[in-house]
């Protein structure tokens, strides 16, 4: 069976495609079978005529996986927005169908899977021709949560609230990571500090700009990936 976590941000633009990228690097340089998914990507380039996902891309080439980037992304759009306003101005509107059977052959590819949210927590990917948020995919995919903050200012309120929120709606966040880190300074020590007596979730790793290696131990973050139904069998 293929294990797998589900990584969220408090919001964009936070880190959480190089958190996941140090993940993913992390298991496959264990030596452990490792793959990435991530249901729709929005603010893409083309190439050759085609849109490539530039988070996917990103993860693949810090973790050094040779999947197809269309493969890992069932929806990539070139508008930088939002998932749901970016297929009403391009069209192929997310469904919940595709983004499963893209997920199950990437879990039957690879041991841990990595999936990587859009956004926050409350980011639609679809209200149109249906209303699908990325708490959708969370649930529909029955995945544990690793939540993906700035470690600087503001970050206590935007984890109490996200934790909070996905809790309120039976989502489990197992542990946080704080982006941006600077040892010594200390707000971000404090904010370490509140953000676990507030949440009750344990910062379970803190990165430094720059990082190439996620600072954890990879039997503990092995830990964290659970079995969700997945086959690995072809």
């Amino acid at each position: 069976m293929s294990k797998q976590i589900f990584i969220v941000g408090t919001g964009t633009d936070v880190g959480k495609t190089y958190v996941t990228g140090l993940i993913v690097k992390k298991l496959r340089d264990a030596g452990l079978d490792a793959g990435y998914f991530k249901a729709a990507v929005s603010g893409n380039v083309r190439a050759n005529g085609r849109l490539i996902p530039g988070d996917a891309k990103f993860v693949a080439d810090m973790a050094g996986l040779t999947d197809d980037f269309h493969e890992m992304v069932p929806y990539i759009y070139e508008n930088a927005v939002s998932p749901h306003l970016a297929s009403r101005l391009e069209g192929n509107p997310v469904e919940m169908d595709v983004v499963k059977t893209y997920y199950e052959n990437i879990c039957r590819k690879h041991e841990y899977v990595t999936v990587e949210g859009s956004g926050g927590i409350l980011c639609p990917l679809c209200v149109d021709e249906r209303t699908i948020m990325l708490e959708d995919v969370v649930r529909e995919l029955d995945l544990d949560s690793i939540l993906v903050a700035r470690a600087g200012l503001g970050t206590i309120n935007e984890v109490v609230l996200t934790v909070s929120y996905m809790e309120q709606r039976g989502m489990r966040v197992r542990g946080i990571v704080l982006n941006h880190f600077h040892p010594g300074d200390v707000m971000e020590e404090d904010n370490w500090n509140m953000v676990e007596a507030m949440t009750g979730v344990p910062v379970i790793a803190c990165v430094q700009d720059g990082d190439t290696e996620l600072r954890m131990d990879v039997k503990v973050l092995e830990g964290f990936y659970r079995e969700a139904g997945c086959s690995t069998s072809n």
